[in-house]
């Protein structure tokens, strides 16, 4: 048999003292001497206490935890904006719920309803690629659940939304490029339902526009953003007659076996296709040449959304007040996509 659950009414026995005082002292009630509070916390570490953290929870109606919805977790990016929010969440006194959708729009629903089935104070959630639409949050609003979105989001409605300013950012990539002296610039993207790539996708579309280079869809490449599919990239980028001279990729871990199969084939980089990536992650730096690429703080914005939910939570902050916010990103210039030799 499983030993018996100590309760407060066993340490007020064995201390004969009333219930009410060892409930006090561990509340760490100042109303209770220390000399009490101190018998009463060691007798409770040597009986194996546990504080029935539930049942408090219930008196409270919070639960002191936030859930958290990403699409995936082996990605550089998600677990930098994981340890955001998990060093703001743990330092105001939250736990945190993770679960993933493995990019799937039906598990992305299972998981927002065992979220609420949880009784999460508040939500953090980034979109699959697939997601339709948010009517699987609507029970979170109609509860006073707040929820934040980051990163994939949908913008229209009165949703609050953490993001980079893709757009801007898919111009700069293809702005450097250019500047590079590259006419032909391929963009390997993935699902333009969602804002991040769309909008990259379109940084992308007006920067050729008004350096005069026609767009050509035959240079868009869309696919997933696994290794297969970085692979099948380089291969369709062999077959073309001319080659691109440049690429704009919207992932470093994209470019990185994309620039390997390129290589492998006989392709030097950058001499006969820059290359620009996305995210700036460690493996940046790990492949040869160095990848330019976009710097996008994951840590930053798991931070801000965090910091943002509690605030709401603790009645200090509104997140209804503030629709959009927006994190600082740059361009990170390496020797993937210098075709020019630097001036001394």
């Amino acid at each position: 048999m499983k030993d018996k659950e100590v309760t407060i009414y066993d340490i007020a026995s064995a201390l004969n003292i009333s219930i009410a005082t060892v409930s006090r002292a561990l509340k760490n009630d100042p109303v209770v001497n220390k000399r009490t509070k101190k018998k009463i916390f060691d007798l409770a570490d040597q009986m194996g206490y546990r504080v029935n953290q539930f049942a408090r929870n219930l008196r409270n109606q919070r639960t002191n935890t936030v859930g958290m919805l990403v699409p995936k977790l082996n990605s550089n990016f998600i677990n930098s904006v994981l340890a955001g929010v998990e060093k703001v969440t743990t330092e105001a006194g939250y736990d945190l719920i993770i679960a993933h959708s493995s990019e799937s729009y039906i598990k992305e629903v299972a998981n927002a309803k065992n979220l609420f089935d949880k009784r999460v104070d508040g939500v953090i959630a980034s979109l699959s690629f697939d997601t339709k639409n948010l009517d699987h949050f609507k029970v979170f609003k109609d509860k006073g659940v707040p929820v934040i979105f980051f990163d994939r989001v949908e913008q229209e409605g009165n949703n609050t939304v953490v993001i980079i300013d893709n757009y801007k950012c898919g111009y700069l990539a293809t702005q450097h490029l250019i500047e590079q002296d590259c006419k032909r610039i391929l963009h390997i993207t993935s699902s333009l339902k969602r804002n991040v790539y769309s909008d990259r996708f379109k940084g992308y579309q007006d920067a050729l526009f008004d350096n005069g280079i026609p767009y050509d869809e035959n240079l868009v490449i869309i696919n997933d953003l696994s290794e297969r599919a970085g692979i099948e990239s380089a291969m369709q980028i062999l077959k073309m007659d001319p080659l691109p001279d440049a690429a704009f990729i919207t992932n470093d871990f994209l470019a990185a076996v994309c620039m390997r199969t390129l290589k492998e084939n006989g392709i030097r980089i950058p001499e006969d296709i820059a290359i620009v990536g996305f995210n700036n992650d460690t493996i940046c730096t790990l492949v040869e040449p160095a990848l330019t690429t976009i710097n996008y703080p994951g840590i930053d914005m798991g931070e801000v959304a965090a910091r943002n939910l509690v605030n709401h939570l603790k009645g200090t902050g509104n997140i209804q007040n503030t629709n959009t916010i927006i994190i600082r990103s740059n361009l990170i210039i390496r020797k993937s996509s210098l075709k020019k030799k630097p001036v001394i």
